[in-house]
């Protein structure tokens, strides 16, 4: 895979040894257990896959071409690069400005853009409507458009899905940038709508497979279908895609629950007629990340911490997954473990930071589990295991710790 050239203050002199040597030792990834650094009190459980993946990684080093060859000149983001602070902040202190907030909403109007100006697409992608605005200015949108190749992958398979008289229907969070580009792209070739979760592909199903009227339809799926979607005519012939970082095994449920619906309304022997197989735009990232935490969840371990951006949906699936079975605490640095004792944290559920007092237990051997979102830079990481370590004076060192991991691999 293409090795691409990122600042080195996102580089980690610890993690980065672990990726090594697991990498050397299994380089196509067919073991998923964690590495595990012991350092005596304290045991860190490392997943196999987190981190940075090839479209944040290639989205960094094109935002930070572009600060480079244009000295003096306006550069723009549309919106947040990838769904992390402190990567956001680092390219805002290098002058860049953001058009829009992760919601869509205008901070800049693009009436303010020159078409000498420089704007970076984001690893999201964008929709069609704002490239042709941006197009419309003179803003030249190909050299410094940044979105993931995976991303693309959707839309192209989108496009051949309308092209072959599918509608499509999206999985993921209609507000999230990703799937605005996503629907965006769907809906030009195609009828599309978006669902969240399977809850609501069972609600979509039922205007499938019950007699429910138009008018429902648009209550219910407000601002989630293309214009003139008509449940009657379009919903005949489906295809699934996904937002890339959306759980990849509820995806496929997702897909396999509608394969299910096509086959009780028109019968397993006209299936290929009505249902399109889509498994192949799933993201191998935010899929290895998945299933590290799978790996994870073997270990018995005493607590989790899962480090990223509170807005990152990648990251907040590693929590969801994680809290099934041990203490999980969200933090989107080192900054948020106050001290021993005390950790300031994200709640999911409620959309808010909490602190927990005595979040690390008294008896050693003490086990972590650490990971991290597709969009964290591994020197987050490390700054976390090493916060943590100087709390446990009597640890062994850490020179002596990799050492021992990479002789063993």
């Amino acid at each position: 895979m293409k090795q691409f050239d990122i600042p080195t203050i996102y580089r980690s002199p610890i993690i980065s040894k672990v990726k090594a040597a697991r990498k050397d030792k299994d380089p196509r990834k067919k073991d998923f257990t964690p590495s595990v650094l012991d350092f005596g009190p304290v045991q860190f459980y490392i997943a196999r896959h987190f981190g940075f993946c090839y479209g944040v990684e290639n989205a960094i080093e094109i935002s930070y071409r572009a600060i480079a060859e244009n000295e003096g000149k306006n550069i723009y983001l549309l919106s947040q690069m990838i769904h992390n602070p402190d990567v956001n902040e680092q390219l805002i202190s290098n002058g860049i400005q953001f058009l829009q907030d992760t919601y869509g909403k205008q901070l800049i109007p693009f009436e303010h853009l020159k078409s000498e100006d420089v704007v970076i697409i984001p690893a999201f992608g964008t929709t069609i409507e704002i490239m042709a605005r941006l197009a419309e200015i003179g803003v030249d949108v190909q050299k410094y458009d940044t979105t993931c190749p995976f991303v693309e992958k959707v839309w192209n398979r989108s496009e051949k899905l309308g092209k072959e008289a599918h509608s499509i229907i999206i999985h993921g969070k209609h507000q999230h940038e990703e799937t605005r580009a996503t629907f965006s792209h769907s809906a030009q070739n195609a009828p599309a709508v978006v669902v969240k979760d399977m809850e609501e592909a069972k609600v979509l199903a039922s205007f499938i497979l019950e007699d429910k009227t138009q008018a429902e339809f648009e209550e219910i799926f407000a601002g989630k279908f293309s214009q003139g979607f008509n449940i009657y005519r379009d919903l005949d012939r489906v295809g699934v895609v996904n937002q890339t970082t959306m759980l990849a095994s509820e995806t496929q449920a997702i897909a396999d629950y509608f394969r299910t619906v096509m086959v009780k309304k028109f019968g397993e022997a006209k299936i290929k007629d009505h249902f399109a197989d889509t498994r192949d735009t799933l993201c191998y990232a935010t899929n290895d990340n998945q299933n590290a935490t799978y790996g994870l969840m073997e270990v018995d371990a005493d607590l989790a911490i899962v480090v990223g951006g509170y807005n990152s949906s990648n990251t907040t699936h590693l929590v969801e997954l994680l809290e099934q079975k041990y203490p999980t605490y969200f933090i989107k640095n080192v900054s948020e473990i106050q001290n021993k004792y005390l950790i300031q944290h994200y709640d999911i559920h409620e959309n808010k930071l909490k602190e927990t007092l005595n979040f690390i237990p008294e008896h050693q051997p003490l086990k972590i589990i650490l990971t991290s979102g597709a969009s964290c830079p591994d020197a987050l990481v490390d700054e976390v295991l090493q916060q943590i370590l100087t709390y446990f004076p009597d640890a062994k060192s850490l020179e002596s710790v990799l050492e021992s991991i990479e002789l063993a691999d």
